[in-house]
């Protein structure tokens, strides 16, 4: 039966193992996102979710036809998906996006990119296809992130009846950084983009970049964006090959936490072992808590040389504080990830090396993915420490506030696309800026409890206000409408 909602993202709902005696184990995926796309299309007839298959199990899976219903893997050649995943999305659009190229060195346009360009080209094709066969007419179709940036394009050169979105969960490069990428796949990537009806982003700024950077004007087509003052429609006008014009909606959708979720899962049996664990660690001391992957847009080292300096400029907090950070490994398969977490955890131990006593340790670090562990340490939190670069949202931003038991003041940097919705009650820093991200953990640890409580009680309102199913139907709504 044909679907009239679908989804399509790099990732599915779940992952199947392959154990020695040939059986398959199946695993749900984690995360608000997987579980908020998961509850939505429960209520939608025929829904379907396309991915990729990522494992070997996954692939064996596919191929006997075991995958759950409502769920359809794509076998893609594990070559092509390398190159496609690891070659473009995240050794190029990531970079591009986060702003995290060493431009002496970085990015480097040769025959080698051009080769993977094609393998993300292919990649990107073969969810087009999978859409257009499970599609009935005018069906919803809603794609996800950078990795699937070509496929509105593709898709709707296939079936020009669908009615097409794309989300963007990471930020969106300024035009000028855009304009670095070789102009042909400057243009093929705005023409993918700019195929789907609808174009979300988590926040306004991110929107803004997107339209700022969507000019083309060539033999191919030409495109400009609108941002027309007293008007609700903001978007792209454009018209390909002396077709139609066309216009591209573009709108911000800032995903939030479900907090009774949440908070059911920090007080699960195993939560509670690892927080008397922790407990029993940091005594009577204050917390600074950070959760994250060790992706270098988290900027984690700079984290912990504040804390440094933190101690260094404010001696009163040494034996008084203890930095619980859980960073886990993201992307270990790249070489410039696997240096990054060596340095965060070789800085932690130089800190506790420098400061450290007999009866106080002051960085109590994890590099391991043991989110029972981080749900103990949201619920310890007096601080949160969050201070990336550049994030399209930034869920633990949210994600604490909530949980926190004591009420935590949050540390916020301004680089977060969280920081539009909470700048009113975090205090807000300079990504770059150790110093300033040192005095403000310093007026976060003296902050009278009772302005922490307030703080953390609008922070929480604010971080529910849009959970991930409510997010999901606030963008399938128009689409269907339309």
């Amino acid at each position: 039966m044909a679907s009239q909602v679908l989804v399509a993202a790099n990732r599915g709902p779940l992952s199947y193992t392959l154990a020695a005696d040939g059986t398959l184990g199946a695993r749900r995926g984690g995360g608000g996102l997987v579980s908020g796309l998961s509850a939505a299309l429960a209520e939608q007839p025929d829904a379907l979710w396309i991915c990729a298959a990522l494992s070997e199990g996954d692939r064996e899976a596919v191929r006997r036809g075991e995958s759950e219903p409502g769920v359809r893997m794509l076998a893609v050649d594990p070559a092509v998906y390398e190159d496609a995943y690891n070659g473009i999305a995240n050794s190029v659009l990531w970079f591009l996006h986060h702003g995290l190229w060493n431009t002496p060195r970085e990015p480097v346009f040769d025959a080698e990119f051009r080769r993977r360009w094609d393998s993300y080209r292919t990649y990107n094709r073969t969810f087009a296809e999978a859409l257009a066969a499970e599609a009935a007419d005018g069906a919803a179709v809603l794609v996800q992130d950078y990795h699937l940036a070509l496929v509105p394009g593709m898709l709707r050169e296939l079936r020009p009846d669908l009615r097409i979105a794309h989300f963007t969960h990471t930020p969106w490069a300024s035009a000028d950084d855009l304009r670095r990428l070789p102009g042909d796949v400057r243009e093929e990537l705005l023409w993918g983009m700019l195929g789907a009806d609808e174009l979300g982003f988590h926040t306004w700024g991110w929107a803004s970049a997107f339209v700022a950077g969507a000019h083309v004007d060539g033999e191919g087509g030409t495109a400009q964006g609108l941002w027309p003052s007293g008007d609700p429609w903001r978007g792209v006008r454009h018209r390909r090959w002396g077709g139609p014009e066309r216009r591209t909606r573009v709108a911000a959708y800032p995903l939030g936490v479900d907090g009774e979720e949440l908070r059911a899962l920090a007080h699960r049996p195993e939560v509670e072992d690892r927080l008397a664990a922790l407990r029993a660690e940091v005594g009577d001391c204050r917390t600074i808590v950070r959760v994250d992957r060790t992706e270098l847009s988290k900027n984690i080292v700079r984290g912990l040389l504040a804390y440094r300096e933190l101690l260094t400029a404010h001696p009163e907090w040494r034996g008084r504080v203890v930095h619980l950070a859980s960073a886990y490994p993201s992307r270990q398969d790249l070489e410039v990830y696997r240096d990054y977490t060596e340095a965060v955890s070789a800085l932690a131990e130089r800190i506790n090396a420098e400061f450290g006593t007999e009866a106080w340790t002051p960085v109590l670090i994890s590099v391991k993915d043991d989110f029972a562990r981080s749900l103990a340490a949201y619920r310890m939190a007096d601080v949160a420490l969050i201070n990336p670069l550049r994030d399209g949202m930034n869920l633990v931003a949210k994600e604490i506030p909530v949980v926190s038991e004591q009420g935590c003041a949050l540390v916020l940097s301004t680089g977060a696309g969280a920081y539009e919705e909470l700048r009113e009650d975090a205090l807000g820093v300079n990504p770059y800026d150790v110093s300033e991200t040192a005095e403000a953990l310093h007026r976060a640890l003296a902050m009278p409890a009772g302005e922490r409580a307030d703080r953390t009680k609008r922070l929480a309102a604010a971080a529910t206000a849009l959970p991930p199913t409510t997010w999901l139907t606030a963008q399938l709504t128009p689409l269907l409408q339309r």
